[in-house]
């Protein structure tokens, strides 16, 4: 169950920043160490740190059965309304939230760094007392806002019903975003897996199920996402709360005030773009549940058909946080300590890692997209090529979360005008291509803002924080998929229909794993 502008300063002045803004004055110098080692060194930790949260993402892929028996006991168009709606919430969320998730893990994780453990529990606390009243806030006012405009929002008045409902999940959210957030600043990434790996898709099923036994009928799945939500929140809370069980009393007052208000001053700019973020990333089914019958070929079912496009695609962008959450902490140290030639090898070889991942993935759901929808009902057959155009999208967007990470820790300010750009060019184009072509317009409408992030993130890394091209590490991935889909098509090109999609999505990953294998024997035979 998805900045300030100040861009010529000198690298110098980011470290100062990123110092001050954790209060921890390093003044020692790295350790003089052979830069490869080290990156080797950080490479194996995060390793250890992606295989947990790569556990956490497939569990968290269970969350697939709900969204499976809605649309199969429920229908296209219950899982439209509700795919709109907890789009519509997942957004407003970031509101409540106000970005303090991602602001707790660099805290902690500078906190950690110097060894004080009862400051990382007093930003615990405050966070996430801020992050559920914060949500509270913002639900109670926006479901009043729903009721009193009502009549004036102009769209599906189930949608309306079904917003108001799914709202009531916002403390939840917060409280799992915050404490998950929490652990992984600690470099503690196996509490994903119980909390939103296991809890919360097991949960909301079963709500799921009950709702639908005790008759809430169109309502069961909204009443499910309210239910599975507060349950993985409170265990992520319990199981960052036993990180601190052991915590000796500090001699030093640590002042509630002063830790929220650095917190809230960091996280503002933060919020800010996260919020332009999920509203990119939900735009299109937004927009296209607002043109139902009013594009060409929009209902209510194709929202759903479409819903269903963006939860398959929207593996690809979980691929990220098999990495992402390990290399947050990682990144925010190396860059607090001045580190920043390690740290720029050390996204080089995550960025191959990521492509060696996603390049496969992507092509599987362009070639057999078709028949991978059929496992939600025919009806569904017909988003194949939507599937193939949004899931280049959420690869794109996955991978150039690395480089938003990297910016975050050093000058958020920057993500924010990057959010800024990416949103008005996903809205122009959306407005431009959903009236015109229905769901196809959506899918191309949403792929063209994240090309043009990746441009604007590239560039930033490049020419900002002048780090090095790292063309040597991500063209192994690359060449081996222009290779792997000549065949391909090939196959594509001359079966049809279901035969043809899986036969030539299996040409594809057999050539593509063959040259995979020999770049990793190359690498291991070039190893002293």
């Amino acid at each position: 169950m998805p900045y300030n502008f100040e861009i010529a300063q000198a690298s110098d002045e980011v470290r100062e920043q990123s110092v001050s803004t954790s209060d921890v004055a390093l003044d020692v110098a790295p350790p003089v160490e052979d830069a490869p080692a080290r990156v080797d060194q950080t490479g194996v930790e995060l390793k250890r740190g992606a295989f947990l949260n790569t556990i956490a993402m497939l569990a968290s892929n269970f969350r697939g059965i709900f969204t499976f028996l809605v649309a199969r006991l429920l229908g296209p168009a219950a899982l439209g309304i509700f795919s709109v709606a907890w789009s519509t919430t997942d957004i407003i969320s970031k509101i409540g939230i106000l970005g303090l998730d991602n602001a707790i893990t660099t805290f902690i994780a500078r906190s950690e760094a110097v060894g004080n453990r009862a400051r990382s529990r007093a930003l615990f606390r405050v966070a996430a007392v801020l992050g559920v009243a914060q949500s509270v806030v913002t639900a109670a006012i926006v479901i009043a806002a729903l009721h009193f405009f009502n009549n004036r929002l102009h769209v599906q008045p189930q949608m309306v019903s079904a917003l108001a409902l799914v709202l009531c999940a916002m403390p939840g959210l917060a409280l799992y975003r915050i404490s998950t957030a929490v652990s992984r600043g600690m470099k503690v990434m196996q509490h994903d897996i119980y909390s939103r790996g296991m809890t919360e898709p097991i949960a909301t099923t079963l709500a799921f199920l009950l709702a639908i036994a005790v008759g809430f009928k169109e309502s069961s799945p909204e009443v499910a996402a309210i239910l599975g939500t507060a349950a993985s929140g409170l265990i992520a809370l319990v199981l960052a709360s036993s990180l601190f069980r052991h915590v000796p009393a500090h001699k030093t007052v640590i002042s509630s005030f002063s830790e929220a208000r650095s917190l809230l001053a960091y996280s503002a700019p933060i919020s800010i773009y996260q919020l332009i973020n999920a509203f990119i990333a939900r735009l299109d089914l937004i927009l296209l549940g607002y043109f139902a019958g009013r594009a060409p070929g929009v209902t209510l079912a194709t929202v759903g058909v479409y819903s269903a496009v963006i939860g398959t695609a929207n593996g690809l962008r979980k691929v990220n946080q098999a990495f992402n959450p390990i290399f947050a902490p990682v990144v925010a140290g190396m860059t607090a300590t001045g580190d920043h030639e390690v740290a720029a090898a050390t996204y080089a070889r995550l960025a191959q890692w990521m492509l060696w991942i996603l390049l496969p993935l992507v092509a599987v759901m362009s070639l057999a997209g078709s028949t991978i929808l059929l496992l939600y009902g025919p009806a569904f057959w017909q988003g194949g090529l939507w599937l193939g155009i949004v899931a280049l999208a959420s690869a794109i967007n996955a991978f150039v979360a690395l480089g938003e990470t990297v910016i975050m820790v050093q000058r958020p300010h920057l993500n924010l005008l990057h959010s800024v750009i990416t949103c008005a060019v996903a809205a122009a184009g959306l407005l431009w291509f959903i009236p015109r072509f229905g769901a196809l317009g959506a899918a191309i409408g949403i792929l063209l803002p994240y090309v043009v992030q990746g441009i604007l993130r590239y560039a930033t890394l490049r020419w900002v924080f002048h780090w090095k091209d790292s063309w040597s590490d991500i063209r192994p991935p690359l060449i081996a998929a222009g290779i792997a889909i000549v065949p391909a098509l090939v196959c594509r090109a001359f079966l049809g229909g279901i035969a043809g999609q899986v036969t030539s999505a299996v040409v594809f990953l057999a050539v593509f794993g063959a040259q995979w294998w020999r770049h990793h024997i190359h690498r291991k035979d070039k190893r002293p």
